[in-house]
């Protein structure tokens, strides 16, 4: 299991990054993702490539050697930009770097990833076997992200996980949901050869793992779960406590802009 390092904040403080990878190092796990948190233009400045890396290698120099961290760039990062930041990267080796740039264009997913040594990681906007198809055969990454929920189920998933495997190509199922969405993934990670790490939320909120939500939650031992045994995907949902947490509605991704002009970035 890797979880997410930082909350969704920008230019986080030394205080907060030795909060962080104490509590998840304190959790168990022995790997951990997070974001690009600042917006970046086209062309940008060699500050910005500085202030990114000097964050990045305080939070390598906390976590130490033992533990792999994984970078999500979001697809914000342009061509032009993506491989200065990967190889400013690589000295303090990433776990992997996941969307270095959007998705559509896989052509440009391959040059970006013949100029680095970091694994690329991408997946989570790609549906069915037919979207995959070219990431695979043109082998634009090394770590493929289907998100059962969103990418035809588990069956497709499966499928996705099988050609890739043909490529030498691992699984790091997408997953920034519930515990619904966590132990569909389980099925799938429990039954291929080429799988990788399951993404997992937070655990800010105690439904992550189906607290309030299961009448059996899940848990995380030294960064692993155990494989779900019991009927269908492992779980049974208490429905007198699901009452309390339905969707209100306000819930929507998050909104990065710069701070000089406040143009749009990527999410």
């Amino acid at each position: 299991m890797y979880a997410h390092l930082l909350p969704n904040i920008d230019h986080p403080t030394k205080a907060q990054i030795d909060e962080w990878v104490t509590r998840r190092k304190e959790q168990g796990f022995k790997s951990v993702k997070m974001g690009m948190f600042v917006p970046v233009r086209h062309i940008d400045t060699m500050k910005m490539v500085e202030d990114y890396i000097e964050v990045f290698s305080y939070v390598r120099k906390v976590a130490g050697k033992e533990l792999d961290i994984a970078i999500d760039f979001h697809g914000r990062i342009s061509p032009a930009m993506a491989p200065i930041l990967c190889r400013e990267l690589e000295p303090y080796y990433p776990m992997f770097i996941e969307e270095p740039v959007l998705p559509e264009n896989v052509d440009v997913m391959v040059k970006i990833a013949n100029k680095t040594t970091i694994p690329i990681a991408s997946g989570e906007r790609i549906f069915t076997t037919f979207g995959f198809r070219p990431l695979i055969e043109k082998q634009a990454v090394n770590i493929i992200q289907p998100d059962v929920c969103h990418c035809g189920g588990i069956l497709q998933t499966f499928k996705i996980a099988a050609m890739a495997n043909n490529y030498y190509i691992n699984v790091a199922p997408h997953n920034p949901l519930g515990p619904v969405a966590l132990a569909a993934s389980l099925q799938i990670d429990t039954c291929i050869s080429n799988f990788t790490a399951q993404e997992h939320p937070t655990l800010a909120d105690k439904l992550d793992l189906g607290v309030g939500l299961f009448k059996e939650p899940f848990e995380i031992k030294d960064g692993f779960i155990d494989v779900p045994t019991k009927p269908g995907l492992g779980f049974e949902i208490d429905e007198e406590l699901l009452k309390n947490h339905l969707y209100d509605g306000n819930w929507r991704n998050p909104t990065v802009c710069s701070q000089d002009d406040n143009s749009l970035g990527e999410w």
